[in-house]
């Protein structure tokens, strides 16, 4: 972990506002599992990615992007990708990364992206939902971007041992089973590559298919 930019166990339970994000862009690619600078990382998450997403090529809105190291996976597997984030300093650092690439960027809330309804194959949200006030409505409203048969990738945990933030795995499948026609959760704490060391908090991901 960086010395710069504290690790999500520091913050407090509510969501950090806008200047934090904007004034963490600098360094945010200094985490492991940010900048994915380290190729064992990079190819843990792309081997990952491509798990979750669609085997043919997709429609994939990625929310609170920030620099974008997601989107570009997902760009390099193949899939055309929008990407959302309330600081246009991660903004600009996600174009620069994925400059020549199938993706486009957009300044913009992630519980309320400005994009259409029902236009997305897969809604990717990474360390996002923990942080917003009415989780069950995002949710909601997220599904209604989805496409039909479309799916959302939600990459969660709760981290901290004295003062915990996030959301526990079980709780996250209980809002998101009325969303959805079937759910696939898997634990991500025991894969010390996606995170460039041992991690023993919960962390996890939630594949939910919509109808």
């Amino acid at each position: 972990m960086s010395t710069d930019l504290p690790d999500l166990s520091a913050l407090p339970p509510s969501s950090p506002d806008a200047a934090y994000w904007e004034a963490a862009a600098e360094r945010f690619d200094d985490e492991p599992d940010h900048g994915m600078r380290d190729p064992a990382v990079r190819a843990a998450w792309d081997g990952r990615l491509r798990s979750w997403l669609p085997a043919g090529r997709a429609r994939i809105l990625d929310l609170g992007c920030g620099t974008g190291s997601l989107a570009l996976l997902a760009a390099e597997q193949g899939h055309r990708v929008t990407g959302v984030d309330r600081s246009p300093a991660m903004v600009a650092r996600a174009r620069a990364k994925c400059a020549g690439r199938d993706a486009g960027f957009l300044v913009g809330d992630a519980a309320e992206p400005p994009v259409g309804e029902g236009r997305f194959d897969v809604v990717l949200v990474r360390h996002v939902l923990w942080a917003l006030p009415d989780p069950a409505a995002v949710l909601r409203h997220w599904a209604g971007l989805l496409a039909p048969g479309g799916r959302l990738v939600l990459v969660e945990g709760r981290w901290g041992e004295a003062d915990p933030v996030g959301i526990p795995a079980d709780e996250l499948a209980v809002l998101v089973g009325p969303l959805a026609e079937r759910t696939r959760l898997e634990r991500l704490s025991g894969e010390s590559a996606l995170w460039g060391k041992e991690v023993r908090d919960e962390r996890y991901a939630l594949i939910a298919y919509a109808p």
